[in-house]
């Protein structure tokens, strides 16, 4: 039974340890998933809670493989875990489908599939809690140990300057679901679907894509008025690109003095904005730029 014991607890902890990893090598993902999942307000603060998770999840993980308090860190694991379930379970309850996000997008995880495998993780915290008993070894170390793996995150995996990036709040694209721009190297269109300037745009920009294996995603962002749909206008267009819609302040915003406005994105800034010669200047850029091309 010790043996059992053993092999659990350290398969408890690896787990904590692998789900920070996968969350580490894209920390973008898992900030946009706790906004979709209404738990961070703002990609900022988001950023921050992203940050403090991994390095939690860490010096949780790294202390569980020891064999020291081992019934204090079960216990705070069940309220961890059990507190991480009870937030999947509401998503579930509200259809929620998309990745939950527990193992970053390297493991694309339901939160039904999440539930059940958290469910299997609080058995195995149970049981090691009350099959083991803690050695007695000077508390503040742990303490001291989780404070610096926690605040080295911040120095590990610092966050990005994107405070002048104006698509880190689009987050969500139909039909692909959760979209990191700040991590994209990409055109961001900026359509009115009633706008014809915008649909010739859209229909050459299509065309140029499927000549052309240099040319980046597009994404677009669509601002509606009237009875106009996407669907009208992919078939007018022959185009379909991931999209989401943004109200008219956001799209007068974000458009120079008329649509439709192209802007070229890359690791969070953008590199270029066109606005009139459309196709002219995004063949120019990637014909003469032989260094962007193969960047892409």
């Amino acid at each position: 039974m010790r043996y059992i014991t053993i092999i659990l607890r350290i398969f408890l902890g690896t787990t904590f340890l692998f789900s920070a990893y996968t969350k580490a090598v894209a920390p973008g993902f898992f900030e946009i998933t706790l906004m979709d999942q209404g738990l961070a307000g703002s990609r900022d603060f988001a950023a921050q809670m992203t940050r403090f998770f991994i390095g939690l999840e860490v010096a949780l993980g790294t202390l569980i493989i020891f064999p020291f308090f081992t019934k204090k860190l079960m216990t705070f694991t069940l309220f961890l875990l059990g507190g991480f379930t009870i937030q999947l379970i509401y998503l579930f309850a509200i259809g929620n489908t998309e990745n939950c996000g527990c193992f970053g997008e390297m493991i694309s995880m339901t939160p039904k599939e999440s539930i059940i495998k958290n469910i299997l993780l609080i058995s195995i915290a149970l049981f090691i809690f009350l099959k083991s008993n803690d050695i007695k070894t000077p508390l503040i170390a742990p303490i001291i140990f989780s404070l610096l793996t926690i605040s080295s995150i911040w120095i590990i995996l610092p966050i990005p300057n994107n405070k002048n990036f104006p698509f880190k709040e689009f987050t969500q694209f139909e039909p692909s679901g959760r979209i990191d721009l700040a991590k994209k190297n990409a055109f961001v269109a900026i359509f009115n679907l009633d706008c014809e300037h915008c649909q010739e745009v859209a229909k050459e920009l299509a065309e140029l894509k499927r000549t052309s294996q240099n040319i980046p995603e597009v994404y677009v962002l669509f601002y509606q008025e009237g009875n106009s749909s996407v669907e009208k206008f992919e078939n007018i267009t022959g185009s379909k690109y991931p999209y989401t819609f943004i109200d008219v302040n956001t799209f007068f915003d974000l458009i120079g003095n008329s649509p439709p406005r192209i802007y070229y994105i890359k690791d969070g800034s953008v590199i270029e904005v066109w606005d009139e010669n459309h196709l002219e200047s995004i063949k120019k850029r990637f014909a003469i730029n032989q260094e962007a091309i193969k960047e892409l």
